[in-house]
């Protein structure tokens, strides 16, 4: 999808700021908008870089030249992200903690085991003739491609696989890195993502929301065989137990008939064979929330129960950040959010002729960023992995336990469908003939899908 015009693709020049400790960028003022000034620390502080706006009706060419300084700028700046503090605090990640004074060797290990997706350029065009990168509106589909691949992490290789650089990793790490590589035919690549945002109302090159990106996930993920995921995202900040155990609890049946199939769709057939035929059985869940947690900024009295989600064994962490600016969360330290951040424009990796990625550019290194979590715009989404129903079970019990003992309740969780929604229809995939990556190359077909409007997240 082509964009036209000074304004229509000024996007893809802007440098979008990053919050909190470590950011150098400031976006553009209004009354200059021929220039950005890059703020750095210390000795670097007169240092300048200029975007004129000219360049954003130049050719592609020009545009790599400038996306490659914004590649370059950010790795000068690396060095100067703030260390963690020197305190006795506990530091949660994605539901384990670690005594900052004791483990910080540990804590920066597990963070740098996530996998980090950000910026990239010099992919093969989305669609055909759309961006060859996304660097300027992709940080919140990025964010989801994180929170996701933690959800795989977990699924395949548990919690506490960690990652070490130049070590061999498990055959099932190199898969799930495959699963985002950007390239049409990678079932959860930045194509995939943007083209099935245009069943949700996003043009490609558009920045998404949290909610948005949930929808898309939920929808990708019907075509992931190899993962069998359920994704439940929650309507009207409610989630339903029913309906997710509807939605998870297969039938594993015996060799000569289908490994899984959704629980009511047992026949009289199946029952006559007995027990021995076929068992219950759990469909991994990524449960999402979208949430708006105030109307401008965030209410601080969901600040304890929102920090109490990174304490969950079943934590994703959340996505969210400031409009436009999408990152992924992943812990706390006292009121300080931790995080991953997207916006770094990185060249395009493809698999080796091995098969498999050189991943030194899927982990991030350097000390994470932290911001305030009174900054964090009020529109976010919680992510939860469930792998077996105890999982669901327990989650369900802290929930009830941490959650809803306030008095303004951050979501609801209830056992029955309201009797005011519509029926709950487990998601399927559509009848088709074609693979997942074939079926959204052309966004014509995604009529198939209704459009999801239950829940808009909108940044103000």
């Amino acid at each position: 999808m082509e964009r036209t015009g000074s304004s229509g693709r000024l996007w893809e020049l802007q440098s979008e700021r990053s919050s909190g400790r470590g950011g150098a960028f400031a976006t553009l003022p209004d009354s200059d908008p021929s220039g950005a000034e890059l703020r750095v620390p210390g000795s670097l502080a007169a240092s300048v870089v200029k975007w004129p706006v000219e360049l954003a009706q130049d050719d592609s060419w020009r545009m790599e030249s400038v996306l490659s300084k914004y590649e370059n700028q950010i790795t000068i700046f690396a060095d100067y992200l703030e260390e963690f503090p020197d305190t006795d605090e506990l530091v949660w990640i994605l539901g384990k903690q670690h005594l900052l004074k004791t483990e910080k060797s540990k804590l920066l290990s597990d963070i740098s085991a996530r996998l980090w997706f950000t910026y990239r350029r010099k992919f093969s065009p989305i669609g055909g003739t759309g961006p060859s990168s996304d660097a300027g509106w992709g940080c919140m589909l990025r964010c989801g491609q994180m929170m996701l691949a933690q959800a795989l992490i977990c699924r395949h290789l548990g919690r506490d696989w960690n990652w070490e650089k130049q070590k061999e990793q498990p055959k099932e790490y190199q898969r799930i890195l495959q699963c985002f590589l950007d390239r049409k035919d990678c079932c959860y690549s930045i194509h995939q993502m943007a083209q099935m945002g245009v069943g949700e109302g996003k043009s490609i090159g558009e920045w998404f929301g949290p909610n948005t990106v949930a929808q898309v996930l939920k929808k990708l993920a019907l075509f992931d065989e190899w993962n069998s995921l359920a994704v439940y995202v929650s309507m009207d900040n409610t989630v339903v137990i029913e309906d997710i155990k509807k939605m998870c609890r297969t039938l594993s049946l015996s060799a000569d008939t289908p490994a899984e199939r959704p629980l009511e769709s047992l026949t009289a057939s199946n029952q006559s064979k007995g027990p021995s035929a076929c068992c219950t059985a759990w469909k991994p869940l990524l449960l999402i929330v979208p949430l708006r947690l105030g109307i401008n900024q965030i209410n601080p009295v969901y600040v304890d129960a929102f920090k109490e989600c990174f304490k969950m064994p079943q934590s994703l962490g959340a996505l969210g950040g400031k409009p436009n600016n999408a990152y992924y969360f992943i812990g706390f330290l006292g009121d300080e959010l931790i995080f991953l951040d997207p916006h770094t424009t990185q060249t395009f990796v493809d698999t080796e002729e091995n098969g498999t990625v050189d991943d030194q550019t899927f982990h991030c290194l350097q000390p994470p960023q932290r911001m305030n979590i009174l900054n964090l715009d009020p529109s976010v989404a919680l992510g939860f992995f469930c792998k077996e129903e105890k999982d669901f079970d327990s989650w369900c019990s802290l929930v009830q336990k941490e959650i809803l003992k306030e008095n303004l309740r951050m979501f609801e969780l209830v056992q029955k469908h309201p009797s005011h929604w519509p029926p709950f229809v487990p998601p399927a995939k559509p009848e088709v003939t074609t693979t997942g990556a074939e079926f959204i190359d052309s966004t014509e077909q995604l009529e198939e899908f209704d459009l999801e409007e239950d829940f808009e997240i909108l940044s103000i």
